[in-house]
C-alpha cells in the first residue's frame, strides 16, 4: 500500500534513499500512523542491497512540530500503555543502515527525538530545535531526556526540558548536537553529499562501525572496547575486507560489495 503520510524515494542517489516526512498543513505532527508508516519504510530500506544510507527530511517549514497533540489529548495513562506507541521507535533505532536527518525548520518535542533517532544531522540555518512537552504539563517520552542530555550535556539539557526553550541551528552544532549548519537552500543536498560519503565505503564495515558507537551509549568502557574489538575481527571474513586493502597496496578506489 502507498503511504498516506511519508514519500519514498527509493534511489534519490546511487545508493541513497530518501523519505520524506509528509504531513505539511500540521508541519509534519507525528500521529501513530505516520510513525508506522516510517517504520515499515525503514525496515523495508534497510534490507534493500540497492541502498546503503537513508536521509530522512521534513520540509522547509518544519523536519516536524512534535507529536500530534490532538491525538493523544483525551487519552487516559492506560490507554497509552496499551497503544504503545514508542514501539516504533524502538524498531527504528534497530535500523543498520546509517540514518541521516535533514532539519529545516521546527524540529521540536518528537521531531527533535526522531531527529536524534538519526545517526547524523544536517541543519539549515533556520532550524531550531526544542523539547517543549513540559509547556503542555507532560514531558518528553521518546528519549528526549536520554539522549538530548547525552549529546548536549546535564545543564542545556535540563534548561531546554524544564523550561521548554529552543536553540538555533548554530547553537545546536556549537553543543554537538547536529553535524552542520548550512544555508536553508542546501540543507537537503549537503545530507546527500554527506550519505554520498558513507554510501562509497564498505555497507559491512558502516553498519559494524554504527552498531559500535551506539553501544558506547549502552555500556561500560570494557564491555564496549571488547564489542567493537569482536566487529573489527569479523570484517576480516568479509570480501570488502579484502578488496579495500587490496586496493590501498595497489593505490587504487575500492569497489565495494557489501560482502
Amino acid at each position: 500500500m502507498t503511504p498516506e503520510f511519508i514519500i519514498i524515494h527509493p534511489q534519490a542517489r546511487p545508493y541513497i534513499a530518501h523519505v520524506q516526512l509528509n504531513r505539511p498543513k500540521e508541519l509534519n505532527a507525528l500521529n501513530l500512523q505516520l510513525m508506522q508508516e516510517l517504520r515499515d519504510a525503514l525496515k523495508a530500506l534497510d534490507e534493500d542491497e540497492a541502498v546503503r544510507v537513508i536521509v530522512l527530511s521534513g520540509n522547509d517549514k518544519a523536519f516536524a512540530a512534535g507529536a500530534d497533540i490532538k491525538q493523544m489529548a483525551g487519552r487516559t495513562a492506560m490507554d497509552m500503555y496499551n497503544i504503545d506507541q514508542f514501539s516504533t521507535w524502538d524498531a527504528i533505532k534497530k535500523i543498520k543502515k546509517p540514518v541521516i536527518a535533514a532539519v529545516s525548520g521546527f524540529a521540536l518535542g518528537g521531531g527533535c527525538e526522531l531527529a536524534m533517532l538519526c545517526d547524523m544531522i544536517v541543519a539549515g540555518e533556520t532550524a531550531r530545535f526544542g523539547q517543549p512537552e513540559i509547556k503542555i504539563g507532560v514531558m518528553p517520552g521518546a528519549g528526549g531526556t536520554q539522549r538530548l542530555t547525552r549529546a548536549v550535556g546535564k545543564a542545556l539539557a535540563m534548561e531546554m526540558v524544564l523550561t521548554g526553550k529552543f536553540i538555533t541551528a548554530e547553537q545546536a552544532l556549537q553543543v554537538g548536537l547536529i553535524n552542520r549548519v548550512v544555508p536553508v537552500e542546501l540543507y537537503l543536498e549537503e545530507a546527500f553529499r554527506l550519505a554520498a560519503d558513507i554510501a562509497q565505503l564498505s555497507p559491512l564495515a558502516v553498519k559494524m562501525a554504527k552498531e559500535s558507537v551506539l553501544r558506547a551509549f549502552d555500556s561500560t568502557l570494557e564491555e564496549g572496547l571488547h564489542f567493537e574489538r569482536k566487529n573489527f575481527y569479523l570484517l576480516f571474513a568479509s570480501d570488502d575486507q579484502k578488496e579495500g586493502m587490496q586496493a590501498f597496496m595497489e593505490k587504487r578506489t575500492p569497489v565495494f560489495t557489501g560482502k
